[in-house]
């Protein structure tokens, strides 16, 4: 087995869930169908939902997959860039060491 990145994992995830490219979700709404597909099928049956998929529709599978992955990238980089500013923001309340800052409240 090799390692696969999350991006692969949550592509599939989408790919398989009711969601469609012509609603035009939004990025909320493409991580709540990820998590949705992933609960309910997991990692592995995601992967065969897709394999399957491929195999009964090539021809419209690989403009889904495509829409997936350009769509599962960009919540994740999304959420990813909200994650650092939070951290960030969080880094500076306290100083440039979170763990001084830390020390600071517990002594007080």
């Amino acid at each position: 087995m090799y390692p696969l990145s999350v991006h692969v994992f949550q592509a599939d995830a989408l790919f398989v869930s009711a969601l469609q490219s012509s609603q035009q979700p939004s990025l909320s709404q493409i991580r709540q169908a990820i998590a949705g597909a992933l609960d309910a099928y997991g990692d592995a049956g995601c992967a065969g939902r897709v394999a399957q998929e491929f195999g009964d529709h090539p021809e419209s599978a690989s403009a889904r997959m495509l829409w997936a992955r350009t769509a599962a990238a960009a919540a994740s980089d999304q959420f990813a860039s909200r994650m650092r500013r939070m951290a960030a923001a969080d880094n500076s309340a306290f100083g440039r060491n979170p763990a001084t800052g830390l020390s600071a409240i517990r002594s007080a």
